[in-house]
Parts: C-alpha cells; structure tokens; sequence
C-alpha cells in the first residue's frame, strides 16, 4: 500500500509541475527544457501504468490474462524510454554548455530511431513469468534482465560522459545529476535483489519533480541569463560609447588642421586657380569624412535611444534657402537640373526640432544628387495645415539609377547599400536612409519611396509641426557689423596637439588677436598664478595628466580668477556641449573649427 501512495502522490505533484511547464512553455526554450517536458509527461504516464497494475493486484485480477501482461510489458516499455530521456537530457546539457547544440538532433536520432525501438520490441515480444510472494505479484524472465541491463548501461555511460567532462564535474548544475544517478542506481539494486518491493516508479517522478527545483527551473536559468547578458550588453555599450568618443576625438583632431590650412589657403589671393580648386576638393573631402563620423554617431545615438527630439521655433523659409545652396554644392558641374518648390502658404514661425528636419531633407537630397548623373531633381515642399498643426509633405524626385523593386525594403538598413559594384565608386557608408527613417519615426511621421528601376526614385516624407505664427511677417534683417576689435585682446591657447595649436593661432591672427599657446593644464595654471592677463581662454579637454575639466577647475580655485573659459575639443559627440557647460566652462566650440561658431564666440567674450 505505501508503494501505491507514493505513485498516487507523485502523480499529483508531476500533474502540478506539468501545468506550470505548460503555462511557462519551457517546450519553445532550449533542447534540454524539450527533453524535461517530454520526462514529465512520460513520467506521468509511468505513474498511471504503476497505480492501475496496483489496483489490478488488489482485485486479484488474473495475472495471466492479456491485460494484466500487456500493462507489465507497457511498464518495460516505460522504463527504458524513462533511461533514454534521462540520458538524453545530460546530453542536451553537455552540448549547451560546450556551445555545440546543433548536433543534439545526431544524438537524439540514434537514441530514439535506432537503438529503442529494438529494445522496445523486444520487450514486446519476450515472454514474461510472474511470481507470487503472499500479497506480493513481480514479473520475472529474460525482457526483465534486459530491462535491469538497460537501466545499468545507461547510467553507465552517464558516469563516463560526466567523467569525460571533468570541467564539469564540480559544476554546481552538474552535483544535482550526480545525486539523481546514484540514487537511481541505489533503488534499481535494491528493487533488483527485493522485486517485491515497488519503488522504481516513484523514484523516478521524485527525481524528475527534483530536477525542476535544482537544474531545470526555467525561471531561475532565465533570470541568471538574462542578468549576465545584461551585464555584458552594459559592458559592451559602455565600451562602444568610449570607442565612439575616442573615435570621433582622434578623427576631428587631423580634421581640424586639414580644414584650417585649407580654409587659410582658399583666402590667399595669390593662389593660382588649380590650387585653389584643389583646396576645395581637400575641404569637401574633410567634410564627407565628417558626415561619415557624424553619421555613425547618430546611429549609435538611435540605437542607444539617446537621441532626442529637441523642439523649437524656427523659420523653414531660411532652412529651405540653406538646403538649396548645400544641393547645388553636391550637385556640382553634373548636368543636373535642380528645380525647386516651397509652398508659398508656409507659416512664417514653426515650433518643432528643425535640426532633425533638415537632416532628414538634407539626407534624401545628398542621396538624389550622389546616384544621378543626369537629367533633374525635383524638390518640393507642400503643407497641410489644419488647426494649429502644420504638416509637411516633402518630396525629392531624380532621374537616377532608380531602385529594384524586390529591394527597396532593404533601403533602411545600416550600412546597406544596393548595386554595390555598379555604385562602388559612390562615397558614402550606407547609414543616411538608415538614419532618416529612424528620425522620421522619432517625429511621428512616415517615408514612402517609388522607385523604377534605371530611371529614377521618389522619396516622400510626411511630419507634423506646430504652427507658431500663420501670417507673414516681414522681418528687417538686420546687416551684421564687421567683426573689429579695438584694442589689444589676448587669447591663450591650452592644447597638448601642437598641430591643432598652430591652427587655432592661424585662425586667431587674422582677427589681430595676440595667442599665448600651451600644451597642458599645468603651464596655463603657472601662467595665471605668475599674473599674466588674459581676456579668454581656448581650452582642449582630452589632455595627458591633467584634463580640460580637471584645469578648469583648479583655475576657478584661484583667487581672482574671472577670466571665460571656453572649450575647444574634438569630442563632439551628442550631449558634449550641456556636459561641458554644466561643469562651468562659458561656452563651446567643436573641432574642425567652425569659423561662424569662432566668430560667434569672439563677438560675445572680446568685441566692444
């Protein structure tokens, strides 16, 4: 009787543990949890096979009838597919743990296609003897044997696969399956030298009800994984911000002497025309390699969700204006006519992230103008305006090599670029449709594209913007003044490149601006403290020793000390500026140096 409470026992609990597999549907994880469910309903079926042989016995049922010896031959059969499950599993285990799963369904398909199915028939077909030990009815003979040898082989070969494995041995998922076999083995040995004693069965579905608690519980395996591969992702990001930064520092650093020479070279009057033209392919070279870096730190920003819609008012009459100038530049000497269209019903002011939207426009003009050689493009721009709501229907027609049908969905992936050994001499890195998507979806708005093939494409965005002021307003423009400095005004230069040092008083000179340069925080600290005047300083950050941030702060600690401070550094990534001005630097300049942001800064903190 108590072997008949354990089975009814167990099937309780593996009945529990099966609708908690199937709520939790640890059949769609990995190999090993499919193994697991497939234990849990055979086990149960065992359980079921070992009450209902109980109740035949009390009934004194006929133990020579059909039923009685085709429910011993189904209890055969379930033990040994019990030993293969069970081996399979450890096997499943093993080839995760060596990163080899793919070679689970070659085992799976010798276990179960070519050995059990012979020993299944097997013990089908073997006769089987019953004997009789007062209330007691075991089943004796050669598909008995067979069974217990199964049994032994099979936890045999789970010894020498562990063993195999030292690595593992100590594993602590591995110290559960070492306590199920030596248990197994203990209660097969004793059922095998006391038959009367029924315990196989409720074993069994102890140790599968065990193995969820200990090495299967998908919950507790999920939660490790997820908590390590969330580790590593923050690793992995926090590596590649740095990377990005330091990449975008180093690339700037050259950037910035390449586009200043050239600059200086472009306003010498001497300068024969083929020098001069040759100094604007240098600067237009400089300003595709930084559209590249530009590019893939927005990217990097999209995917990181770190870039932000910055909203607000602005005059799309006066980004139209910028947008047309910076296409005819692309366009070049191609034989392309430009055409254009603004709608003449714009508002004057709109409320949205214009720097977002002209990146957006810029990126399918720069796109029109690098793959058509010949013919048009067409670039329009109409509203509907309903309410407060100004929305804008945008669209940038060319004559080009035009897009196959069957790949246009492949447009808007990162780095993908179509025909790529027809458009190989095409620069560009295949991020721009990429990013305008990701931006167009940042607004809330959407992308259409048409396309025939060898003839041409239209790419059509729609995004709304909030009206500002519907009417017309004529604005004075003001002519802005000169930049001149009267007096003599002295700026120190603080930066450990001294290439990015002789740009910078190249730049300065033509200002009759008088440069003291340095090449680290510690010189600027002793020509301050020794009393020498200064009305601004230009301050790299990324500096050996002592940094731009860490200078500043040991200059403000100096009593006296109100001299603005303004950051001048290639570290130009988003968020940079509000990072820097927030530890106390007045202002911000990027590298390549800007001349109308120089002159900005020049007309805030030195012009009368």
């Amino acid at each position: 009787m108590s072997s008949v409470s354990l089975s009814i026992g167990g099937i309780i609990y593996i009945f529990l543990l099966l609708v908690v597999c199937i709520v939790k549907k640890v059949w769609v994880l990995k190999a090993e949890n499919k193994v697991y469910f497939t234990l849990i309903i055979v086990t149960l079926f065992g359980l079921f096979l070992d009450c209902f042989s109980f109740f035949l016995t009390l009934s004194q049922f006929d133990i020579h009838h059909p039923i009685y010896v085709t429910l011993t031959k189904l209890m055969l059969c379930y033990y040994n597919i019990w030993c293969f499950l069970f081996v399979l599993y450890l096997i499943a285990v093993l080839l995760r743990k060596k990163g080899k799963e793919t070679h689970f369904g070659k085992y799976r398909k010798i276990l179960f296609v070519y050995i059990l199915p012979i020993l299944l028939l097997i013990s089908l077909i073997l006769p089987i003897n019953y004997v009789q030990q007062g209330n007691a009815i075991y089943p004796q003979g050669l598909s008995i044997i067979i069974d217990y040898c199964v049994a032994f082989i099979a936890i045999l070969i789970m010894i020498i696969m562990l063993l195999k494995n030292k690595q593992y041995i100590l594993d602590k998922e591995f110290i559960p399956l070492w306590v199920l076999i030596i248990l197994t083995t203990f209660i097969i040995i004793i059922q095998f030298l006391f038959p009367e004693i029924i315990l196989v069965t409720a074993v069994e579905a102890f140790a599968t009800f065990i193995m969820y608690f200990t090495i299967e519980n998908p919950d507790i395996k999920m939660i490790e994984q997820l908590n390590l591969a969330k580790e590593q992702a923050d690793r992995a990001n926090r590596a590649k911000t740095d990377f990005l930064s330091n990449m975008s520092h180093e690339i700037r650093t050259p950037l910035n002497a390449i586009v200043g020479f050239s600059q200086s070279l472009l306003e010498d009057e001497t300068l024969s025309d083929d020098t001069r033209e040759q100094a604007k392919d240098i600067l237009m070279a400089s300003d595709s390699l930084l559209e590249i870096v530009n590019g893939i730190l927005d990217i990097s920003k999209i995917e990181a969700n770190e870039l932000k819609i910055v909203n607000t008012e602005y005059d799309f009459h006066n980004i139209f204006e910028e947008l047309i100038s910076l296409t005819k530049v692309r366009i070049g000497e191609k034989p392309i006519e430009f055409k254009t269209y603004l709608d003449p019903n714009i508002p004057a002011f709109l409320y949205g992230d214009y720097v977002r939207l002209k990146q957006i426009i810029l990126n399918l003009l720069t796109n029109a103008a690098k793959y058509t050689k010949e013919g048009f493009i067409d670039f329009r721009v109409s509203t509907i305006q309903k309410g407060n709501v100004c929305r804008f229907i945008i669209s940038v027609e060319d004559s080009g090599i035009g897009i196959q049908k069957e790949k246009i969905n492949q447009l808007f992936t990162k780095f993908g670029r179509l025909d790529l050994e027809k458009n190989i001499t095409i620069e560009g890195t295949g991020l721009g449709l990429a990013i305008t998507k990701r931006l167009v979806e940042l607004m809330n708005g959407q992308i259409v594209v048409q396309s025939v093939y060898g003839k041409g494409s239209k790419f059509t965005v729609a995004v709304d913007q909030k009206i500002v002021a519907k009417e017309k307003q004529v604005v004075e423009k003001k002519e802005e003044a000169p930049l001149v400095l009267t007096g003599s005004k002295k700026v120190l230069l603080v930066d450990d490149n001294k290439l990015n040092l002789k740009v910078a008083e190249m730049i300065l000179k033509k200002y009759k601006i008088d440069t003291t340069s340095v090449v680290s925080g510690y010189e600027a600290i002793d020509l301050i403290l020794a009393g020498e005047k200064f009305d601004l300083i230009l301050l790299d950050d990324m500096m050996p020793k002592m940094g731009g941030v860490e200078t500043l702060k040991k200059l403000q600690g100096i009593e006296g000390f109100h001299i603005p401070v303004v950051m001048l550094t290639a570290n130009a990534i988003s968020g940079m500026k509000e990072k820097y001005l927030s530890e106390g630097f007045s202002d911000y300049l990027a590298k390549p140096i800007d001349k109308s942001e120089l002159e900005k800064v020049i007309r805030k903190y030195l012009s009368n």
